[in-house]
C-alpha cells in the first residue's frame, strides 16, 4: 500500500505537471475524507503521509477553546479537559488520539477520486496564473470562448478570463471566436471560474492602449497622469514631459491623427480629447474644461474644490451633453468643480462678503466700515485677525498699532469663549458618537450644536443634511453615516 501511493504521487505530478507536495496533499484530504465517515457528527480528522516512505498515520483531533466558546464536542474540547491529558496544552492547540489506518484500497473510491482531481486541477490553474502574472502584463489579447448573460469569457493561451458585462462598453455585442483586447482589471482567485478579471471600461485601459500605440510612453518621455471616460462616448486624458523637444499633445496624436484613431477604433469610436498635464491645479482645470474659455477661478483648498467662472456663451460648452464635459473634467483633475456665470460669481461673493462682515461685526464688536476693511485686506477668519503675524496687520494704513492689537485680543477672546461653548456642548453628546471611527471633537460639537447627540442621532441623517451641518465631503459624509448605521445592522444580522 505505501508503494501504491508512492507511485501514485508519481505518476500523477508527472502527467498534471505540478509539484509532488500538491499530489500528497490531496490525498491526505482524501483519506481523511474517508476516514471521517467511520464517526457521526462532524469529527475532524488529520492524515500524515510520510514522503520518503509513503506510509500514513490517521489521528481524530479537538481544537482547545475556553469552555464558554466550546460549540460542538464532535471537534473542540474544553481547556480545563484538555490539560487532563496534556497540562501544558494551550488555547487553540489540538489534542489528538491516534486512529488505525483504514486501507487505501478500501478508500470511497469516487470521492477520493474526486478530491485528488480537484486539488490537482486547482494547483493547474494557479500555476498557470502565476506564470501568466510574472509576466507583469496589462493587456490580455485572446479569443471569445463563451457569451453569458452576465459576461464573456475570453481564452488567451493557456488562461482564461471573465469580462463582466458591466466592464464592457455600452452597446458592445461579442460573439464566439471573435478578437478581444482588454485590461487586466484584477485577479481573484476565491471565485469559481477564471481568476482573471479584465475590463474595456476602466480609465487604465485607455492609458494602456496609449502606451501601446506611443513609444515615447514606454521609452519614458511622455507620461499619461491621469484618465477620464465616459466609456464608448468620450474620453479625456492628461500627458506631460519633461522633454521640451516633444509635443505631448502631437506625439499621442499621431502623423495624421494615425496613433489616437488606432484607440478610438479599438474603444467602439470613443473620443479623445488630449489635455497637457500642470503643476498648477487651476491651470489643469482651465485646460481640462476645454474648449470652453474660463473667465476666472477661485481654488478652495479646503474643500478641495474649484469655482469655475465662464460666460453665458462658453457655459454650455463647459458643462456638455447632459454635464459631461464638466464630469470628466473633474475625474480627470481631482477637483470639484463648480461652473457658473459671471453673474452667479458675482451674487455668491456678495452673500460671502456679507456673511464675513456679519462675522467681524458681531464678534469683533466694531461697524462695517471696520470690517470691510478686514475683508478688503483678505482677512475672513477670526483665526487669521488672531494670529496672522502682527507686523502683517500693521502693514494695513487704515489701522494704528493700538487698532491692530485691540482687534487681535477681541478675535482671541471670541475663539476661547467658542472653544468653552464647543467643550460644553460635547458634555451633553454620547460616548458612541466621540467614539465614532472618523469623528473629531469639532465635528461633534457642531452636531450637537444642532441637536445630533446620538450615534443614531447621526444615522438618521441624510448626506445632505450632515454636509449642511460641516461642510464635509460628500464622500466623507456618506462614510460617516455608514459607520453610525453598522450597529443596526449587525443587530438585524443576530
Amino acid at each position: 500500500m505505501s508503494k501504491e501511493i508512492l507511485m501514485l504521487a508519481d505518476a500523477l505530478a508527472r502527467e498534471k505537471n505540478v509539484a509532488r507536495e500538491v499530489v500528497f496533499t490531496a490525498l491526505e484530504q482524501a483519506i481523511a475524507s474517508a476516514t471521517k465517515k467511520r464517526f457521526k457528527g462532524d469529527a475532524d480528522v488529520r492524515v500524515a503521509i510520510d514522503r520518503e516512505t509513503g506510509e500514513h498515520e490517521a489521528f481524530r483531533r479537538w481544537q482547545v477553546v475556553y469552555e464558554p466558546d466550546l460549540e460542538s464536542e464532535d471537534n473542540q474540547i474544553g481547556i480545563t479537559d484538555a490539560r487532563d491529558e496534556d497540562p501544558e496544552v494551550q488555547i487553540g492547540d489540538y489534542i489528538e488520539e491516534e486512529l488505525e489506518p483504514i486501507e487505501f484500497g478500501r478508500i470511497g473510491a469516487q470521492a477520493a477520486k474526486q478530491t485528488i482531481l480537484q486539488k490537482i486541477r486547482d494547483a493547474e490553474r494557479d500555476q498557470i496564473l502565476n506564470d501568466f502574472l510574472e509576466r507583469n502584463e496589462k493587456l490580455i489579447n485572446g479569443t471569445v470562448k463563451r457569451v453569458e448573460n452576465h459576461r464573456v469569457l475570453i481564452e488567451s493561451g493557456r488562461v482564461e478570463a471573465a469580462l463582466p458585462r458591466d466592464q464592457m462598453i455600452p452597446k458592445e455585442m461579442f460573439r464566439v471566436g471573435d478578437r478581444i483586447r482588454a485590461y487586466i482589471h484584477k485577479i481573484d482567485r476565491t471565485q469559481r471560474g477564471p481568476a482573471v478579471i479584465v475590463s474595456r471600461t476602466s480609465p487604465e485601459f485607455i492609458k494602456a492602449l496609449f502606451e501601446l500605440e506611443v513609444p515615447e510612453i514606454e521609452e519614458g518621455l511622455l507620461e499619461i497622469k491621469s484618465a477620464a471616460r465616459d466609456p464608448g462616448v468620450r474620453a479625456k486624458i492628461a500627458v506631460f514631459t519633461n522633454d521640451r523637444r516633444i509635443d505631448p499633445i502631437g506625439t499621442c496624436v499621431g502623423m495624421r491623427g494615425s496613433r489616437v484613431q488606432a484607440v478610438t477604433n479599438e474603444l467602439a469610436g470613443e473620443r479623445v480629447d488630449i489635455i497637457i498635464w500642470s503643476a498648477d491645479p487651476a491651470q489643469f482645470v482651465i485646460g481640462a474644461l476645454a474648449p470652453a474659455a474660463v473667465s476666472s477661478i477661485v481654488v478652495d483648498e479646503e474643500k478641495h474644490s474649484m469655482d469655475v467662472v465662464v460666460d453665458e456663451e462658453n457655459l454650455a460648452i463647459a458643462i456638455g451633453r447632459g454635464g459631461q464635459n464638466v464630469r470628466l473634467a473633474s475625474e480627470l483633475t481631482g477637483w470639484e468643480i463648480n461652473l457658473m456665470t459671471v453673474e452667479e460669481s458675482k451674487k455668491k461673493q456678495e452673500e460671502e462678503t456679507a456673511a464675513i462682515r456679519k462675522l467681524f461685526m458681531e464678534r469683533l464688536d466694531v461697524d462695517d466700515e471696520v470690517a470691510d476693511i478686514l475683508i478688503a485686506e483678505g482677512f475672513s477668519t477670526l483665526e487669521e485677525v488672531a494670529y496672522v503675524p502682527l507686523n502683517e496687520m500693521l502693514e494695513i494704513e487704515a489701522f494704528d498699532e493700538d487698532t491692530v492689537n485691540e482687534l487681535r485680543t477681541r478675535a482671541r477672546n471670541a475663539l476661547l469663549t467658542e472653544a468653552i461653548a464647543s467643550e460644553e456642548s460635547l458634555g451633553e453628546v454620547s460616548e458612541d458618537l466621540l467614539n465614532l471611527e472618523g469623528m473629531t471633537r469639532e465635528l461633534a460639537a457642531k452636531l450637537a450644536k444642532a441637536g445630533i447627540k446620538t450615534r443614531d442621532d447621526l444615522a438618521e441623517l441624510a448626506v445632505d443634511e450632515l454636509v449642511e451641518i460641516d461642510p464635509i465631503d460628500q464622500g466623507a459624509a456618506k462614510a460617516l453615516i455608514m459607520k453610525a448605521r453598522e450597529h443596526w445592522f449587525a443587530e438585524e444580522q443576530k
